[in-house]
């Protein structure tokens, strides 16, 4: 059985869960949206921006595009979740 962390041919995925942001059993963007409260969004949009920024000088561009990618549907997802309530 491959690890959550993990695709199935066990190579670490460092876009939708990098092993480094789960130390502790504590998912970090878990972490980040209880302390930012209603600036989660805000954080969200950022990541966004500097991904599509950086994503021309870099090494791995289409790895900096599917984490901006990531970043946009986790935003989707926290307005869509806003706009419910």
């Amino acid at each position: 059985m491959a690890q959550a962390n993990k695709q199935s041919d066990n190579v670490v995925d460092m876009v939708n869960n990098p092993p480094h942001y789960n130390q502790t059993g504590i998912e970090c963007i878990h972490a980040i949206s209880a302390a930012t409260d209603k600036g989660f969004k805000y954080y969200l949009q950022g990541n966004v921006m500097k991904y599509l920024w950086r994503f021309d000088y870099k090494d791995k561009p289409l790895e900096d595009l599917q984490k901006a990618k990531w970043y946009l549907e986790k935003l989707i997802e926290e307005v869509m979740a806003g706009d419910e309530s």
